[in-house]
């Protein structure tokens, strides 16, 4: 359960599970990982977006991992889902107070 009452956990990636193109059980594994990101920054509370960008970039790093089996279910981590989970990034960190740069949030993606 998060602390934080400016995240709303049924308003991460919305967009992505609107769309058919993306396999929902794969979105919820994205999300997940949003979910754990979140937890991570609420139990570390980092000081400053150093801090913060490590958190990220690692759960960046797991979403990389899930590109595979996107392409496995005739989907892709394309322009779009790009968009979408880049967005989902910036949302959560300025939720946590931040005001950070999206392409440092991201940094370590493969998509």
């Amino acid at each position: 359960m998060l602390k934080n009452e400016k995240v709303y956990v049924d308003e991460i990636l919305k967009g992505m599970y609107k769309d058919s193109y993306y396999p929902g059980f794969l979105v919820d594994k994205c999300k997940d990982i949003f979910i754990r990101m979140c937890e991570k920054i609420e139990e570390e509370n980092p000081q400053n977006l150093e801090e913060l960008y490590r958190i990220t970039q690692s759960s960046t790093e797991e979403i990389n991992e899930l590109e595979s089996e996107f392409n496995e279910n005739g989907s892709e981590i394309e322009t779009i889902a790009r968009e979408y989970l880049a967005e989902e990034f910036y949302k959560l960190a300025e939720a946590y107070g931040f005001e950070p740069d999206i392409e440092e949030l991201i940094a370590t993606r493969d998509w």
